[in-house]
Order: C-alpha cells, then structure tokens, then sequence
C-alpha cells in the first residue's frame, strides 16, 4: 500500500520539526499559529450538540436553513447506510465526530495561504445507550495509523489506502467522510453524524455564551498567541479564548498535548455554563449562540437537520457532569519520528471495549494530563451515587428457588493510564515557563 502524505506546506513542517530536539515545540509558522482557531469551534460544537434543546429552538427556520444548505456527505462512496434515527427515536447509543481544518477555502485571506487542508482537531462524542454517561476523546492530529481508501464526494477521486499517515492528513485524501472511516477504522466504532468546523465565527461563538472561566496556576504570556493572563480564575470571551485554546507554548511541557489538556479543561468550563440557568434561560446568549453555529457549521446530511438534533439534545440533556469525561486517544511517541505519536495499543483497546460495551468509566488519580492541576479554590466534585448492587429477592412461592432482583447498569470501572477529566471537575492550567 501507498504511503500518502500531503504535499507543500505538510513537507514545510516536517523539515521544520525535524530541526528540533523537543516534540511539538517548533515555532509555528504564521498558517501553524492560527489553525488553532479551529478548537474553539470544535470545542464549541462539542458541547452544542450536549447542551440540551433550547439552541435547536432559537431561529429554527434560520439555522435550519443554514446547516441543510452547507451540509456535508460523509458516505466515503458506501451505499448500503445504516438507516438515522429522528426525534423521540434515540434508543440507544450514537457516535458524533467533531472535525476541525486548519486551512479551509472558506476562510477569510488574514488566515493564511490555502496549499493544503488538514484536519488536527478530530473529537469523538460518544453516548451510552441508557443516555446516562458520554465519553469525548480527543484524536491527536499527529497520532500516525493507517488510513483506508476514500473517495471525494464532490469529484469522484478514490485515494488508495494509506499506512504509517498522520491522522491530520485523512482530510487531504477525501474529505469529512475520509476522516470519518479513518477514525472508525481506528477505533471500530460506526459513525454515523460528523461536523466540520473552521476558523471563522470562532471568536463569535466564544462571545454568545458571555464568555468562559479558565484558571492558570500562574501567570502566562505567551507570545506566539498573545495570550495574556494572570494566575488565578479568569472570564474569557473573543479573542482572550481563542489564546488559551491556541496556547501550545504557554502551557504543560510546550507540547500539542498540553494543549488538548488545556482544551479539556475548557470544555468542562464550558459545559458547565452551558447548563447553568444563566445560558438555558437567556434568550439572547442562546440566539446569539445559534446564529454563530448555524453560519459556521457544516454538518453531515445525516445530521443537519432539527428533529436529528433536537433527538439528540434530548437524549442527552440530562447526564450528570460526573458522567461526562473527556479524554485524550492513548498515544505514546513515535519511536520513528520524535515529532509524531503512535497508538498505545493496550490502553486503546480497554478504552474503546468499555465504550462499545456502554461501560461507563472513571480515570484515576493521576489522570490529569502534565498542563492541568485540580483547581485549589474549587469546592470538590460531587461523588457520583453509587450503582446499588443487584440482590436476590426473596424466595420464589412456585419454584421454592431464590429469584434475581432486576439488574442494575454495571458499576463504572476504572481505566488507569487515560489522560483527561470530567465535566464537574474544576482545574487549572499549569504555565510552561521557557
């Protein structure tokens, strides 16, 4: 099989990287620097889709119009599809990709040259079948595996498969749907929804829901992204989010992977003002919301349209933060190239036969990735109840035999070695001082 890797910029960077004795820490080129606008969005979206459904019922002709207008085939040339739920038909689990380009033809010129589209912001949503607990696990662009053959929806060209490629390069060779079959390839899992976000109406998005607390342990000036904050808890909104999200240098070991910590932590930031009552009940954040997701999103045809949405939301509405975790692909570095990553097998495998199975999960003690720290000033997490554990009624009056009680859901397990957090866990970023 064929090697495929993008031309142009791609080979700029790797030349680049090769020059550097430390991972992920070479200075990022103008186009580099700023295809991290992309996160917010993708980040953004993420906690859209969890929310609940009062952003589906802001402007639904608007936003409706829109997303089926930009949407998006991510068949990757099947033909036999499984068939989609719609509203009130969610009855079990459902897969969602979240897919952030550095370089789309769309954006604006300010953001640099277009000789190449890469996907590095690639983030799984997973939700369990009882709709109690999701997983959100973060891809890292350059974990290399293999890739299967994709076909361009808009011209017809089928790319052979491809071994040994950077994740961020599926976009390249097909598509969304490229980046959907890689990514389902990878983990085994089908998935059936999928948006793709770039860098435009980022800052926007950041803006509609008023802005978003982040903590530093310390004081970060990073120059490579202007961000610029104080140690402590911080309101940030516009441009003073897109910073942190961009921040690579500023946080952890200066890595790509600090970076997705930093980003878990503001998920979770996130996700907790979603659900508060100061955004569900506020009119304006929500159409404001709306508006900048329904002009900057491009969904799949499978969802882009209300009732999939609103089903979803529903579905979803209600999970305990505590049940909600996010965390990072397990990876390790690529013993051939320091610059890219490589699948920790192991690891990877209990992650994702938990998540087939609709085993809900916990990480453990040390789970916190080398640019986050559990916020001091925090109250702790609430404990998650307990799952009762299943006893034998009484005896049975036909039979004389002891009968089961019902089954309750399997206890949650613990998965020591992931990298990540929950929803209710409150932490700081930790400031890489270089």
């Amino acid at each position: 099989m064929t090697n495929h890797r993008p031309e142009g910029r791609a080979d700029a960077r790797r030349h680049a990287r090769a020059a550097t004795l430390i991972r992920h820490r070479r200075r990022p080129s103008r186009s580099h620097t700023m295809l991290t606008l992309i996160k917010a969005l993708a980040l953004t979206l993420a906690v859209v889709l969890v929310s609940g459904v009062s952003v589906a019922a802001i402007a639904v002709s608007q936003f409706a119009t829109k997303v089926s207008a930009n949407a998006v085939d991510i068949s990757n040339g099947a033909t036999d599809l499984p068939a989609i739920p719609q509203l009130g038909s969610f009855e079990g689990g459902f897969n969602v990709l979240v897919v952030g380009v550095d370089n789309s033809l769309t954006q604006s010129a300010a953001y640099g040259d277009r000789t190449g589209t890469l996907n590095d912001v690639n983030i799984l949503l997973h939700v369990s079948a009882d709709h109690k607990s999701a997983v959100v696990i973060s891809i890292p662009r350059d974990l290399v595996v293999n890739q299967p053959a994709c076909t361009d929806p808009d011209t017809g060209k089928v790319a052979k498969a491809a071994t040994s490629t950077a994740m961020n390069a599926s976009f390249g060779r097909g598509g969304l749907g490229c980046v959907v079959s890689t990514v389902s390839s990878l983990t085994g899992l089908t998935i059936p929804y999928a948006g793709l976000i770039s860098f435009e109406g980022t800052v926007a998005m950041a803006d509609a829901v008023g802005g978003v607390p982040v903590c530093l342990n310390d004081a970060i000036k990073d120059p490579y992204t202007g961000l610029d904050l104080p140690a402590g808890t911080s309101v940030v909104s516009g441009t003073a989010a897109l910073a942190y999200l961009r921040s690579r240098h500023g946080v952890g070991d200066g890595s790509d992977l600090s970076r997705i910590s930093s980003q878990q932590a503001y998920m979770s930031s996130l996700m907790r003002v979603m659900k508060s009552s100061a955004t569900l009940t506020d009119v304006s954040k929500l159409s404001a919301l709306a508006t900048a997701a329904g002009t900057n999103l491009k969904l799949s045809t499978s969802l882009a349209n209300i009732p999939t949405m609103v089903g979803m939301a529903l579905a979803l509405k209600d999970i305990d933060l505590n049940q909600l975790v996010f965390v990072q692909y397990p990876s390790a570095t690529d013993p051939q190239d320091t610059n890219k990553l490589v699948p920790s097998t192991a690891l990877a495998k209990k992650l994702f036969a938990a998540v087939t199975a609709d085993q809900s999960f916990t990480l453990d003690a040390k789970s916190l990735g080398n640019s986050a720290e559990l916020d001091p000033t925090a109250a702790p997490a609430a404990t998650p109840t307990p799952t009762p554990t299943p006893t034998a009624s009484a005896t049975g009056a036909a039979t004389g035999t002891p009968t089961p009680a019902a089954t309750d859901a399997a206890a949650p397990v613990e998965i020591a070695g992931l990298r990540g957090q929950t929803a209710s866990q409150q932490t700081c970023s930790i400031a890489f001082n270089y």
